[in-house]
């Protein structure tokens, strides 16, 4: 097979083996008790089974390993050695609950291991600065997708959509590794989405959580452009995967200026806003899907116009989703202000477990 096409098979298997394995990890959760409990922290109103994401892990993994070429090997290797770490630790999250500290020393492990055989930002040239940043981005993606996973079909979604851009790009401009991996968690994505789309009988967990973002951000960092200039191309990734990163910063803002501890969940991400404005859980969900499309649309554009009108159209892009933050922030002011006089201060929760 034309090494060009090599991602379809890869997409293929991982559709199928995420579609005929979730049930499995469904069944395997509810008899370990792998279960997100309801409660004030969360939407559901049953247990529901939260080991999807081993499904999730091992149809990447197995689309991996069954089309790797060799020239990849050593990439390759590392990128399933630091998913399968990730997912591991995620799957003893769920069941235990580890401390945030561990299991943010497991995540720049992983990110380690793929740095060190050159997945590696360079925008600067100088890797005193530019290890940190690759360091910092890989985890911040990771905990990004994990923190985004709040609501039915979210997380696997916002995912599938990213992927399908990445790969679509990488097909583009010849990138074989970049391809596969893209075809690997686009069909992944997928074939969870099946059992995670709104009204889910399953959620992913942290395990597929850390294994999407783990990979979108290595995605991110391997997608490049012979035709256009690093001051440009460096907005094509933030543009694709424009929603967790909105939503990871409005929650961080949000806690730091309401004086709360950062790593305790509550409901004040971009899907619960939106739930409060009146939307229901799938309108939400299909309006940020949207969103994400709009914004990758825009990705493909800057990526393939003149530099100058895609500096332009790039920052521009850049200026909305900053309003789109602060209108997010003075959003959920209002909301506070006008529920004060009736029910004193809001208490916040967060949806599933994040």
């Amino acid at each position: 097979m034309d090494a060009n096409l090599q991602y379809i098979p890869i997409m293929i298997v991982g559709f199928a083996a995420a579609l005929c394995l979730t049930p499995l990890t469904r069944q395997i959760a509810m008899r370990l008790g792998v279960t997100a409990a309801p409660s004030r922290r969360n939407i559901h109103v049953r247990h529901m089974p939260l080991m999807g994401g081993a499904a999730i892990y091992v149809a990447f993994v197995l689309s991996i390993l069954l089309f790797s070429p060799p020239t990849h090997l050593k990439e390759l290797g590392a990128i399933v050695a630091g998913t399968t770490l990730l997912a591991w630790i995620g799957y003893l999250d769920d069941r235990k609950h580890l401390s945030p500290r561990l299991r943010l020393l497991v995540m720049v492990a992983a990110a380690l291991v793929v740095t060190l055989v050159g997945v590696q930002i360079r925008l600067f040239g100088l890797q005193w600065i530019d290890i940190p940043l690759t360091l910092f981005w890989i985890v911040a993606l990771i905990n990004a997708l994990n923190w985004i996973d709040n609501m039915d079909g979210l997380a696997a979604g916002t995912a599938a959509i990213a992927s399908g851009f990445f790969l679509f790009m990488a097909v583009t401009q010849g990138q074989i590794l970049v391809s596969m991996l893209a075809a690997a968690i686009f069909g992944s994505a997928i074939g969870f989405l099946t059992y995670n789309f709104n009204p889910s009988s399953t959620f992913m967990g942290d395990m597929g959580a850390y294994t999407l973002g783990f990979v979108l951000a290595i995605l991110a960092i391997k997608l490049k452009f012979a035709e256009q200039s690093l001051n440009v191309t460096w907005m094509v990734p933030v543009l694709v995967l424009a929603l967790p990163i909105v939503d990871i910063n409005l929650a961080i803002f949000t806690r730091l200026i309401e004086r709360r501890p950062l790593m305790l969940g509550a409901k004040d991400h971009v899907s619960h806003r939106l739930l409060r404005m009146g939307f229901s859980q799938r309108g939400a969900l299909l309006l940020l899907y949207v969103f994400s499309l709009i914004f990758g649309g825009i990705a493909v554009a800057v990526s393939r116009i003149p530099e100058r009108q895609a500096l332009q159209v790039g920052t521009l892009a850049l200026a909305l989703l900053g309003l789109i933050f602060v209108a997010l922030v003075i959003l959920r002011r209002r909301h506070q202000s006008l529920e004060k006089p009736l029910g004193g201060s809001e208490k916040v929760c967060r949806a599933h477990t994040k």
